[in-house]
């Protein structure tokens, strides 16, 4: 059996006599090949579980929004279902059916006029949710110049430079102009400040963020809303809003009622969010809803005979799996608003008595609390000399299991170096755990002498 990698070809060994050893023991799997012969499937299971035990402990990172924990109930449903295909709608129509009954639901959670009007669809993950209300954004602006004979080129969508990195792809696939506002001291998201200076005729929409990847503050909606008022005001430019509430959209509901930030703004014509995240579900679920059906171009809809049925489908995906989308009901039925508020209310608790617990420790200070979404960021206060950074203390924290990035802000704000924490679903008793970690590894930083050496001059963080 020819291998490549571990270098080694070993047919599998008979079992030892005392039974201390086995056929995995010697045996080396193909890493860039598939095998000539079969193994036996307790083979093939142990292989792939010991590699996949290497992997990282997912209750310790605290850096993905991305949900790791369902309840016993979930799992046996996640278990009966994970062969439906979302797009066969003709052979798992009641699959479909609630489909339409989530969408719906997040319709009147976000105070859609008449969510009976709305229109939406389950995706992938938030990404592609985003892309796909970004088009609805390039086409009717695009029929809009049409049909008022004007140039329909070079089209430019405004943001924060603190956007997540979806935004920028959607920019650079199709071709329109990514206009990033930067962020400032005074200024540290977008907030309708200078907006006139970004805004233009050729200007698709405005993204407002529910919910900044790098420090877990909301954009105020209503106020960059008031500032696009005005801009309308002065030039006659109607430009709408994307909430891009990747996570803030199934937080903001249950722990900030009274924030005025959905569909209660008119100029908000699509709101994205994230099943898999605050929506609770394992990874692989987006959302994405538009306030009427007229602000979704029909041409975006697709009508395809296949598998038997006419399909309608709307997403840049074409088969994919179903189960999250059963998930995901089943959390709005398990937990309803009450257990959303709880669970929320409580992770953001925790939140904010780790990030207090931070805030006292002495080289740090907060960037952002967790007061929006449970997550927040900190720095190292610029009046101290230390030989050590947050790279280090991202470092040290890895060798205990715990995965804390450190990054630097936004343009604008680059100069500064944070570290952030998602908080997911949160037990006070692991976040204890993880501030004792975090006060030795200061420690032993705070009593080393010389400079420090670092591997990693950045972490990556997902959408």
């Amino acid at each position: 059996m020819s291998t490549q990698g571990n270098e080694t070809s070993n047919a599998p060994s008979e079992a030892s006599p005392m039974g201390f050893t086995n056929d995995y023991d010697d045996f080396a799997a193909p890493w860039f090949s598939i095998p000539e012969g079969s193994m036996p499937p307790e083979m093939a299971y142990q292989i792939v579980h010991d590699e996949a035990m290497l992997d990282g402990n997912a209750r310790l990172n605290l850096a993905t929004f991305v949900g790791t924990w369902m309840d016993a109930q979930a799992n046996r449903l996640y278990a009966e279902t994970f062969d439906k295909n979302m797009i066969d709608k003709d052979e798992y129509p009641k699959m479909a059916e609630i489909e339409t009954r989530c969408w719906r639901i997040l319709a009147d959670l976000w105070h859609a006029p008449e969510p009976a009007s709305s229109i939406g669809t389950s995706t992938v993950g938030s990404s592609e949710a985003a892309m796909l209300a970004g088009l609805a954004l390039l086409r009717r602006w695009r029929l809009r110049r049409r049909a008022a004979d004007q140039p329909a080129d070079r089209p430019n969508l405004v943001m924060s430079a603190a956007v997540q990195v979806c935004w920028e792809k959607f920019c650079n696939y199709w071709d329109i102009e990514a206009r990033l506002v930067p962020v400032s001291e005074t200024h540290p998201a977008l907030d309708g400040d200078g907006l006139e200076d970004y805004v233009d005729e050729r200007t698709i929409g405005v993204v407002a963020i529910m919910g900044v990847t790098y420090t877990g503050v909301y954009e105020p909606v209503q106020r960059i809303a008031e500032a696009l008022d005005r801009i309308e005001a002065d030039t006659g430019l109607d430009v709408p809003i994307h909430v891009d509430g990747a996570s803030g959209a199934m937080v903001a509901p249950f722990v900030q009622p009274d924030l005025v930030w959905d569909f209660q703004v008119t100029r908000v014509v699509s709101i994205n969010t994230s099943g898999h995240k605050y929506g609770l579900v394992y990874p692989g679920l987006g959302w994405v809803v538009w306030r009427t059906e007229e602000h979704l171009p029909e041409d975006m809809i697709f009508r395809v005979s296949y598998l038997g049925g006419d399909m309608p489908t709307l997403a840049l995906n074409f088969s994919r799996p179903g189960a999250q989308v059963l998930l995901q009901y089943y959390l709005f039925l398990r937990l309803g608003r009450d257990g959303y508020r709880e669970v929320h209310s409580h992770t953001r608790d925790v939140a904010l008595y780790v990030s207090r617990e931070i805030s006292r420790m002495g080289p740090f200070e907060l960037v952002s609390d967790g007061s929006d979404i449970p997550v927040f960021a900190w720095r190292l206060k610029e009046d101290t000399t230390r030989n050590w950074n947050l790279y280090h203390l991202s470092d040290r924290l890895r060798g205990r299991g715990w995965q804390v990035p450190a990054y630097p802000l936004p343009e604008g704000l680059e100069h500064i170096t944070v570290q952030r924490i998602v908080l997911r679903r949160g037990r006070r008793a692991l976040a204890r755990d993880f501030l004792e970690d975090l006060r030795q590894c200061v420690d032993y930083l705070e009593g080393l002498d010389g400079p420090i050496p670092v591997e990693r001059e950045g972490s990556a963080f997902h959408h």
